[in-house]
């Protein structure tokens, strides 16, 4: 029997380049397709040589369908996007053009190639200021301009399983966090601050009191639900994927041991994120197999990675935040 062809966009990404690692260890062939904006090269560097894997460096939103690096594929994970709050407050029209209609280009050229399966990379931020523990069939309500991307892109997936039949499943990822996760670009990124500042011997910026909860779920676990997902007969469904624990900022700082200080508690982000995952573990039996303190164990071994990241304190993050404060503060 052939072995199945699967294409992940944004295969050099955190999440995207752990899906490769799983899907190679499955025994599928591989084929990425990366811009490098928010992917690193590095993030691949371990299976450069597989035989069994293609990269692409392209843009989604120069891919004109057919495409042939879609050709006889089975499966499509599609995590290519642009991500962070600030940023997306600032330039909203690249947000809808990437998240959006590069998703479209994405979902056509899925199309073309009749896949088996298209399954989305979603954000659990579409919720908003969300009732806990949340489930799939919770309201709406995106706080700002990515979350709204990401949901519409979600949206379009939708209507191509709608119109076209095309088998999608999307996938709305709560905190993700492990191995590879960004370490340059926005103010926002926990793990990345915090590691940095760790590193520089200066103190953990939290924001608020720290009282607030984080639903962290490790990017392997990620990647196997989404192989779950793809390997299934489910269509049309869409799961949340969290580790179902959350967990309070205050006892990261523990666990990474270090001075703190503390920033202003920001407008739009909930005081907790709690995925309520039994949806996903009923319907296709996944459930987390990493605990926080051994992902942030795991992390801790490769801290240096982040030794070349910005190096936030209060001063750089209100800076940084303040389109935030400026067109969030007034929400109600």
């Amino acid at each position: 029997m052939a072995r199945p062809i699967s294409v992940v966009t944004g295969g050099a990404g955190f999440i995207g380049s752990h899906m490769v690692d799983c899907l190679l260890a499955a025994g599928h062939r591989v084929r990425v397709i990366d811009n490098l904006v928010g992917g690193h090269k590095e993030n691949l560097a371990h299976i450069a040589d597989h035989p069994d894997l293609e990269v692409h460096w392209e843009d989604i939103n120069e891919l004109i369908p057919p495409s042939s690096v879609f050709d006889g594929a089975s499966f499509v994970f599609h995590f290519a996007g642009i991500g962070d709050i600030v940023p997306s407050i600032e330039q909203p029209i690249q947000y809808m053009q990437t998240n959006v209609q590069g998703t479209v280009r994405v979902l056509e050229c899925a199309r073309a190639a009749n896949v088996q399966r298209f399954v989305y990379a979603a954000s659990s931020s579409c919720y908003g200021l969300a009732e806990t523990p949340t489930r799939e069939d919770h309201p709406v309500c995106p706080q700002y301009p990515y979350a709204l991307s990401k949901y519409q892109g979600e949206q379009a997936a939708f209507h191509w399983h709608q119109v076209y039949g095309l088998p999608v499943v999307s996938i709305r990822i709560f905190n993700a966090y492990g191995t590879r996760v960004r370490t340059t670009g926005a103010y926002g990124a926990v793990f990345g601050v915090f590691f940095r500042q760790k590193l520089a011997g200066k103190p953990f910026t939290v924001v608020g009191d720290g009282t607030q909860v984080r639903d962290f779920v490790y990017v392997t676990d990620i990647a196997r639900a989404f192989l779950m997902a793809a390997e299934s007969e489910v269509a049309g469904e869409v799961f949340n994927v969290g580790a179902g624990n959350p967990q309070s900022v205050n006892y990261l700082v523990e666990l990474l041991g270090g001075d703190v200080v503390y920033v202003p508690k920001r407008p739009g982000e909930p005081d907790a994120t709690y995925a309520d995952v039994s949806k996903i573990t009923e319907m296709l039996g996944w459930i987390p197999k990493i605990g926080f303190e051994e992902g942030v164990s795991l992390m801790m071994e490769e801290i240096d990675r982040w030794a070349k990241a910005p190096l936030w304190d209060q001063d750089s993050i209100s800076e940084a935040t303040k389109t935030w404060f400026q067109y969030l503060g007034n929400n109600g």
